[in-house]
Parts: C-alpha cells; sequence; structure tokens
C-alpha cells in the first residue's frame, strides 16, 4: 500500500488538478462507512414495517401471553423510529471531545465499533426474540450516525483544498441519497424485505463498516489536526502533500500555522464570541431548515400519490426507486455545479423551488379529484421537491459549517449544527403525524412557509463562501457581527507575543533540519 502513494502523487502531479488519489479515496472511504449507514437507516426500517410489527406482537405474546393491544404497538413502532434521532444527539455531543483527543480519522474509525454492534444487536434480534434489541441497535445505530454527520464533515474540510471543498463537502449529501437508494432496493420482496430475511437488512449495516476500516488506516490523518492539536510539523506536512499531491505545501502550513496558538472553544465560548454571532444564527437557521423542511411528508405521502395515479399497490416499491434515482442525481449534480455557481445561488434556489413545488402539490392533491391529470402533476411535483432538496439544501449546510469557523472552533460549532440537526428531526417525527392529522393535504403549505423563512433569511445574510479562506468569510460578517475583522486579528496577536520569538526559533530550526523545504514566513 506504501509503495502506491508516489504513483497516485505523481499523476496529480502532472496536471493542475485539485483531485489527488488519496484525496479521492478519503472521501469515499469516510462517507461509505458514515454518511452512506446514516441515508440507509433513514429508509430501511420502511419495507419491513409490516414485518417487524408481526415480530413485536409474536415476540409480546410468547411473552405474556396475550396479543399486544393497538396503542402499545404503536407507540413501540414510533420509538422503534424515532429513537435513531435520540441516539443522534447523543452522537452528537459525544463528537467534539473524541475529534479532539483522538483525530477526525481516528474518531471515524472507533465510530464503527457502533455501528457492528448495532447491526449485530438488530439482526438477531428476531432469533433471541427479544424487540428489545431492535429498540436497543436502533439507538446504537443512531449514536453512531450522530458522530459520522459531525465529524466526517470535519475531517473533510480539513483535507481538502479551497478550490473543491465544496464538491468534497457535497460527497456526504451524494452518499446519503445512495444509502437510502440501497435501503429501498435491498427492502424488494426478492430480496430481504419479505417475512423470513428482514432481519439481514440490518445485518448488511456490519459490511461499509468493516470496508471503512480496511481502508482508513492507510490515509493520513488531517492535517490541520496534526500541526494544531498535536504540534506535527513533520507529519502535517506529509499529509498534506498526500491529499493535495504536490510536494511544495508551505502555503498550506503558513494558513494553518496562523491558527497555532488558538485555544480550542467551548460552546459557551463560541455562543459568546462576537465575532461568529451571525454564522452561528445561519448554521441553526439551515440546519434546521434542512430537517424541518418537509422532505419526511414527502416520503409519508409518496405511495398514497402513486396509488391515486393508478400505479399497482405491488410495483409502488419499485417506482418508489424513481424518488432515489432523482436524488442521486440531483446530489451529483450539486456536487459538480457547487465550485461553479457556488453555495448561494444552490441553497436560496433550492429552498425557493421547494415553496413553489410544496404550493402546487398542495393544490393538486386538494384537487385531485376533479381532473385524471391531477394525481400525475403530483407525482411529478414529489419529484421536484426531491430534487430542489438535493442540489442545494440536502448538503450545503455540513458544508457551511466547515467553512464559517476556525480550527479551534469547529468542534464546538458542529456539537450545535448537530444538536440543532438531531432534535429538529426528533421534533418532526413527533410533530407531523398531528400536522397531517389535522390539516391534511395543506401540511405542505407549513412546509412552504418553512422554505420560504429560510430562503428569505439566507438571501439577506448569506455571504457566497466559494473560493474564499476563513479570513475572508469572517470579513463577510464582520459588518453584521459588528466587529472589525483586523481588531481581532491584532488582540489575538498580542495574546501571543510572548512566545512568537520562540516559535519562530523553533519553526526554523524544522526549516534548517529539512522537515520543511519551502521557507515560510
Amino acid at each position: 500500500m506504501a509503495n502506491s502513494v508516489p504513483l497516485l502523487q505523481g499523476t496529480s502531479r502532472r496536471g493542475n488538478n485539485d483531485w489527488s488519489g488519496r484525496l479521492i479515496i478519503a472521501s469515499l472511504a469516510g462517507a461509505f462507512g458514515s454518511s452512506f449507514l446514516y441515508g440507509y437507516n433513514l429508509s430501511v426500517v420502511n419495507a419491513p414495517t409490516v414485518y417487524i410489527k408481526r415480530f413485536y406482537n409474536e415476540s409480546w405474546e410468547r411473552r405474556y401471553g396475550h396479543v399486544i393491544d393497538g396503542g402499545t404497538l404503536t407507540l413501540l413502532w414510533s420509538i422503534t423510529v424515532s429513537i435513531f434521532s435520540i441516539g443522534g444527539l447523543v452522537g452528537a455531543i459525544i463528537t467534539t471531545p473524541t475529534v479532539k483527543f483522538l483525530g477526525r480519522k481516528h474518531t471515524l474509525l472507533i465510530n464503527n465499533v457502533f455501528a457492528v454492534v448495532a447491526a449485530l444487536l438488530m439482526a438477531l434480534c428476531q432469533i433471541a426474540g427479544s424487540f428489545e434489541m431492535l429498540l436497543l441497535g436502533r439507538t446504537v445505530m443512531g449514536i453512531h450516525a450522530g458522530v459520522s454527520l459531525s465529524a466526517l464533515p470535519i475531517y473533510l474540510s480539513e483535507i481538502s483544498p479551497k478550490e473543491i471543498r465544496g464538491a468534497l463537502g457535497q460527497v456526504t449529501a451524494i452518499f446519503i441519497c445512495i444509502g437510502v437508494f440501497i435501503a429501498q432496493v435491498l427492502g424488494l420482496p426478492e430480496i430481504f424485505g419479505n417475512e423470513f430475511c428482514w432481519p439481514y437488512l440490518f445485518g448488511v449495516i456490519a459490511v461499509p463498516s468493516l470496508i471503512q476500516v480496511g481502508i482508513l488506516p492507510f490515509l493520513p490523518e488531517s492535517p490541520h489536526f496534526l500541526l494544531l492539536e498535536k504540534n506535527d510539523t513533520s507529519g502535517a506536512e506529509k499529509a498534506f502533500q498526500t491529499f493535495l499531491g504536490k510536494d511544495d505545501v508551505s502555503h498550506e502550513l503558513e494558513e494553518s500555522e496562523a491558527q497555532r496558538n488558538v485555544k480550542l472553544e467551548s460552546v459557551l465560548q463560541l455562543l459568546r464570541n462576537r465575532s461568529v454571532h451571525w454564522q452561528i444564527i445561519t448554521v441553526i437557521i439551515t440546519m434546521a431548515c434542512y430537517q424541518l423542511c418537509g422532505l419526511n411528508a414527502i416520503w409519508y405521502y409518496t405511495n398514497s400519490i402513486f396509488r391515486e395515479a393508478g400505479i399497482s399497490p405491488k410495483l409502488i416499491p419499485y417506482v418508489t426507486l424513481s424518488t432515489s434515482t432523482v436524488e442521486i442525481l440531483s446530489a451529483v449534480s450539486s456536487g459538480l455545479a457547487v465550485e461553479r455557481l457556488g453555495r448561494r445561488p444552490l441553497l436560496i434556489g433550492g429552498f425557493g423551488l421547494m415553496v413553489i413545488s410544496f404550493t402546487i402539490l398542495s393544490v393538486s392533491l386538494t384537487l385531485q379529484n376533479r381532473a385524471y391529470w391531477l394525481p400525475y402533476l403530483s407525482i411529478f411535483c414529489i419529484l421536484a421537491i426531491i430534487a430542489s432538496f438535493c442540489i442545494g439544501p440536502g448538503g450545503i449546510p455540513f458544508v457551511l459549517t466547515g467553512e464559517f469557523f476556525q480550527q479551534s472552533q469547529k468542534p464546538a460549532a458542529f456539537l450545535i449544527a448537530g444538536t440543532v440537526n438531531w432534535l429538529s428531526n426528533f421534533s418532526v417525527g413527533l410533530l407531523f403525524p398531528f400536522i397531517q392529522a389535522g390539516l391534511q393535504t395543506f401540511c405542505f403549505l407549513v412546509f412552504a412557509v418553512i422554505c420560504l423563512a429560510g430562503a428569505t433569511y439566507l438571501f439577506f445574510v448569506l455571504p457566497e463562501t466559494k473560493n474564499k479562506t476563513i479570513n475572508e468569510i469572517s470579513q463577510a460578517f464582520a459588518k453584521r457581527n459588528k466587529v472589525t475583522l483586523e481588531g481581532r486579528e491584532m488582540s489575538q496577536f498580542s495574546s501571543e507575543m510572548k512566545s512568537s520569538e520562540e516559535q519562530e526559533h523553533n519553526f526554523s530550526s524544522t526549516l534548517e533540519n529539512g522537515e520543511t523545504k519551502n521557507r515560510i514566513i
């Protein structure tokens, strides 16, 4: 494996391509064992719903001598679905100290323990006759997802050059969509979506985790973590060279070196930091809209809309695959366009198109018995909403969280983002049935209002972050935060003056010893 490094690096050096071989491998392996499993577990419980409820009933009758009543069964199923979000919140909380002490890569590696344990618990629950094992497995899997959606974006943002930072960040969203699609495919009746094989749907979870464990150890840790938190200049230089595919990484080392003395900020310190107030508000709003924009409601209505369009119930699972196909194609298109068009137009445009599509969908569902073609208009609106979500709101919020904050602020920022994400996810699962029961098809107007509010806020507040450094992004927010970037930097510089001479001496020695080939000022 070590012998392949020069080959991969040499290939990328022949041109000006920012995508080195190791960078691609790191992003794919990281996403496959992390965000892929998040998407997979969002969708995997849908296909075997009937069989899981039957398993609950049989286990209850075997244990207590009578069948479970309808209310208790509904409660158990609601817990099965929503407890994944509770685990996700726990995972988001424990990520901050974990990435600080273990690093980004090792956090992803250790996180696979949760996935394997969860896979075993859920796959063996039917054999053991214990529905508690399934509930516990969903909780543990939620912890894995919470860690993944925080640690992976940090890792990807720190190993990628700014020219492709957005495109690489979209890998998270793309693999979430692929995970949803694979769960739907494996959930078909001919594969694992039947009475006898449904536990295998959960056992499959271990496969991506084991693949990630086999690949990530051969890739470097985040160079920013090595340099700023481990003081390993040589290791950081080699990591930059590996991921960027070039020998001269003096500029990257210089940019990272500027943050060396900055202490890691806690969540409370970050919230009190005036220079990032509007960045925090923007992250909270984008993450809340990411979950509250109504995509979960779309999945709820999909089957009924397909039935109204005259599609046979036996064919609906196969037709539903088209929605996941649209998801993947839209996410890939967004990844290709994000470095050309920028984050701002994709995010605002995505929410704007969702407003239009939700409004039309609400009207078409209300009047669908008036004309034969209205159910087909509803199907088109569903596909349009999914595509609109994936071109921007589906992945860019994770990218922005990695771009808005300095190295010392990222763990706390991702903790805030993750907490909002999982609480919003849980709220949707808890409140949507009541909203749907009260408003019926007009429930989509609620989501249209949320998307409109999000798009309006982003239009007036969000600056473009494409190809910009952290200082340039901070400067864009400085006026709104009522701080001057220069003043903040001078204050930080003054607090570091005492140790600057010693650092310069040590760093100069490092250069003289040949560990860094180019002078860094």
